[in-house]
């Protein structure tokens, strides 16, 4: 009998060794499933996606921590220009740092700078990552930007799982984690708001057109910013959300050719009026 209570009892610790073991999953949390079957996606990575959510609003009341340890709101950085919205972990080896890179090299070509004209928020989706990250990953992407008042204008936060969870779906971001390699699944891209805090522009991948980049910013400023040439574009091109890119529209276009060249007629007639009112006597010379 005190054989069979030892072995009971010790399936019992075994048992509850094994749960022990097991990790405790945030909300966003996925294990890797088995191999899936050929040709199918893996049910991780069909969770992960950025969906489009334009002209729809942040959640500005938000509260995160930024790169000094100070408790701010989403909202505190919104008001009187356009900001550019990242969702980046800090720690990330490689898609992340990508995305930053391309965003970095997109606006150093920009005639618009951040913290004049527009602000940029970089906001982890770790929950786990502290001020401090955030404080070295600014300083390094300042010190590549190399332009006065950036410092000011572009932002690193943190924030709890509630706040992060609360962006993310928001702005149609979707991602996972992955115990197993301690490292997360998630989309690359980038987001452009209005100052008043809704999603005006979305673009995709690690590489950012510096023109595409620009005219968002134009258009999200309601035309606040940028030159009459950026007027002009902003009339011959339009936004194509499945590509995320500033397509040439050629009926404006055409519209606009057109619109030239009768003003081009209208001047030249003027002009040759003109000129013969201030020598109307050159008809007869010639006769």
């Amino acid at each position: 009998m005190k054989g069979l209570v030892g072995i009971a009892l010790m399936a019992v610790l075994a048992t509850a060794s094994v749960a022990a073991q097991e990790p405790v999953r945030l909300p966003t949390q996925r294990l890797n499933d088995a191999v899936p079957p050929a040709g199918a996606m893996p049910t991780l990575l069909q969770d992960i996606g950025l969906d489009q959510k334009l002209n729809e609003p942040l959640p500005l009341a938000v509260t995160f921590t930024d790169e000094q340890g100070r408790q701010v709101t989403l909202g505190d950085y919104f008001g009187r220009r356009p900001v550019i919205l990242v969702l980046a972990y800090y720690e990330c080896p490689m898609l992340c740092t990508q995305v930053l890179n391309g965003l970095a090299s997109a606006i150093g070509v920009l005639n618009l700078s951040v913290g004049k004209d527009f602000e940029i928020v970089t906001v982890s989706f770790d929950p786990g990552e502290t001020p401090e990250l955030a404080r070295n990953k600014k300083a390094a992407y300042i010190e590549r930007y190399k332009r006065e008042g950036a410092e000011a204008g572009w932002h690193f936060l943190t924030g709890s799982q509630h706040s992060i969870t609360q962006l993310t779906r928001a702005v149609g971001f979707r991602y996972a984690y992955n115990a197993e390699v301690d490292q997360y699944a998630h989309p690359s891209g980038i987001m452009v708001a209005t100052p008043d805090g809704r999603l005006s522009r979305y673009f995709y991948g690690i590489e950012y057109g510096p023109r595409d980049l620009r005219l968002a910013l134009i258009e999200a400023s309601d035309r606040k910013i940028g030159s009459p040439v950026d007027q002009l574009l902003l009339a011959c091109f339009h936004y194509d959300p499945k590509s995320g890119k500033y397509s040439l529209a050629i009926m404006r276009l055409v519209q606009a050719c057109g619109v030239l060249t009768v003003a081009g007629i209208a001047l030249t007639i003027l002009m040759l009026r003109r000129r013969d009112r201030r020598d109307p006597l050159s008809h007869g010379a010639h006769a």
